[in-house]
């Protein structure tokens, strides 16, 4: 099992060092969206944490959030998802989901998956995006291997995302999981090649450039999570089988990166969650929706990851 960071964990920060909590902290989001009541406990042990900078990414023990809390976003999420439908969206497509709904903050500031990435980002920790990414039962798209980083180029300074992939359906190997190239971390900017056929990005690392048969399935119920680096070269088969692969990606960095608004779209907002703006990058009122992405986009977001 996970330990808290009172049993023994020695903070692997990629980002800031630890320090007095201002602007961003647990308290300065009450009243605007609050977490749900949940207590906050760090569940990265120091072998997690060993585990991640090593190898690039890491399945922690046990759910994310409180049962309770979960299966208050699974209800959201079918509702939004519902609606995506409706409107014409490809299920794999739900990007930004909380530009439009601001309720989404509720998980994305919870103080259970800031606790999670602490151990790894430090006590300032900025919420850079998330991304439902559901694959229907029978025709789910693959997502072809691809870095992060090759899509957020130049975005972060230095590119240390985490992104935490939440299990909102049970993942494994049948219904098409994420799968993970262990310690492919280190460079993060492959050659890419067009995508023949129908899939959830239009490009992939070509083939040839790193060893997918060594690739670690992240096989996880619903409820538990894996975390991986941007660098990281992951990516998933299609669900052809009887059961729907709902993830929601959860990314965050630390708040001591610099944000290149320039090299992301002007509508793009960022979000303090946790402690101080160290590198001063500006950062939206989690509170409210993203009216300028709304009005300029409408119910479609251009393609994103």
């Amino acid at each position: 099992m996970g330990m808290g960071m009172g049993d023994g964990v020695t903070p692997g920060y990629i980002g800031s060092p630890p320090g007095p909590a201002i602007a961003g902290s647990r308290e300065h989001h009450a009243g605007m969206n609050a977490p749900l009541a949940s207590p906050a406990t760090a569940r990265l042990s120091q072998a997690d944490v060993d585990h991640f900078l090593r190898e690039g990414y890491v399945l922690p023990t046990g759910q994310v959030f409180p049962q309770d809390d979960f299966s208050a976003l699974q209800r959201t999420f079918e509702v939004m998802l519902a609606d995506w439908m409706a409107q014409g969206g490809r299920p794999e497509a739900m990007d930004v989901p909380h530009f439009y709904h601001p309720e989404l903050m509720r998980w994305l500031l919870h103080p259970a998956v800031l606790d999670l990435v602490e151990p790894i980002t430090g006590p300032d920790i900025v919420l850079f995006s998330s991304h439902f990414i559901c694959k229907p039962a029978g025709d789910g798209r693959r997502v072809p291997w691809h870095e992060d980083s090759a899509y957020w180029r130049g975005q972060w300074d230095p590119m240390d995302v985490v992104t935490v992939w939440l299990a909102i359906d049970g993942s494994d190997l049948g219904n098409g999981c994420m799968h993970v190239v262990p310690r492919s971390h280190v460079g993060g900017y492959s050659e890419y090649a067009s995508v023949p056929e129908r899939a959830v990005f239009s490009r992939e690392i070509k083939t040839g450039t790193f060893d997918a048969a060594t690739a670690a399935p992240c096989i996880l119920t619903a409820g538990a999570c894996s975390l991986h680096h941007a660098k990281a070269i992951h990516g998933s088969a299609a669900n052809t089988s009887a059961r729907r692969r709902c993830g929601y990606t959860m990314r965050y960095i630390s708040a001591a990166a610099r944000f290149d608004q320039a090299k992301n779209n002007d509508a793009f907002q960022i979000y303090q969650a946790r402690g101080r703006n160290l590198a001063g990058n500006p950062v939206a009122d989690p509170g409210r929706a993203n009216a300028r992405w709304i009005e300029r986009f409408g119910v479609q977001p251009p393609k994103g990851h």
